[in-house]
């Protein structure tokens, strides 16, 4: 069945901001409709309604919010090198070409910069609250069911194996090391999934996290029971 996810104008925009974000919409759409690795443009959807949704019990600037969304995987830094401020740089570029305020494109710059997980042992949180927001989308759109499948999704286009007993997790304690990691799909839940609901900012994201966590954990306790020949 087909679903309508066309974008209602809200009444704390105005028609100018409006604007701006159906354009920048439509370059995200173009620039990512094509990717197979669980960083496509419906996970940008997602990450959108979901900072839209934690936004509504928060006093913020609604624009800001939706422009990090938008823009916050634009160009991810796994895809470029490991240049973490390829993204800001793009979405900089985007925003001043569309005569956005320096002061929003600030904002938005410094949110998508302080945005990805960089390792168990890093503690990146956001100055502001509309970056914690999109933060914690970003976050729970890697947990939950949605987050297994993309982890798999990722996992199967860089040529991880699925799992490797003798292969252990790792709690990197700096971004080089994480960017380094190349262990198997099912380690990456011990080095990020699993750590993601301890590491939200907002009440609302922490309530919306203890059920998809659990659901994490449930998928592990059965993956393994399947793997030991147990069920």
């Amino acid at each position: 069945m087909e679903q309508n996810c066309t974008r209602q104008q809200k009444p704390s925009l105005d028609e100018r901001q409006n604007q701006i974000l159906e354009s920048t919409e439509a370059f995200v759409k173009e620039k990512l409709g094509a990717d197979a690795t669980g960083h496509d443009w419906w996970h940008i959807h997602r990450v959108r309604m979901m900072a839209g949704r934690l936004a509504e019990e928060e006093k913020v600037d609604v624009f800001v919010v939706e422009l990090a969304a938008l823009l916050h995987d634009i160009q991810d830094w796994k895809f470029h090198g490991g240049d973490i401020t390829a993204c800001s740089k793009e979405a900089r570029r985007w925003l001043e070409s569309q005569a956005v305020d320096e002061e929003i494109i600030a904002q938005v710059s410094h949110i998508i910069d302080n945005l990805s997980y960089k390792g168990a042992g890093v503690h990146n949180v956001p100055s502001s609250l509309e970056g914690m927001i999109v933060q914690d989308a970003d976050r729970l759109d890697a947990i939950g069911a949605i987050g297994i499948a993309r982890t798999f999704a990722y996992g199967g286009r860089f040529e991880r194996p699925l799992y490797d007993p003798d292969s252990k997790p790792t709690l990197h304690n700096s971004f080089e090391e994480y960017k380094k990691a190349k262990g198997s799909t099912i380690n990456h839940f011990y080095e990020k999934l699993l750590l993601l609901k301890e590491r939200m900012n907002t009440p609302s994201a922490r309530r919306i996290a203890e059920e998809r966590h659990a659901f994490v954990e449930r998928f592990l306790e059965q993956f393994f029971a399947e793997w030991n020949g147990v069920r």
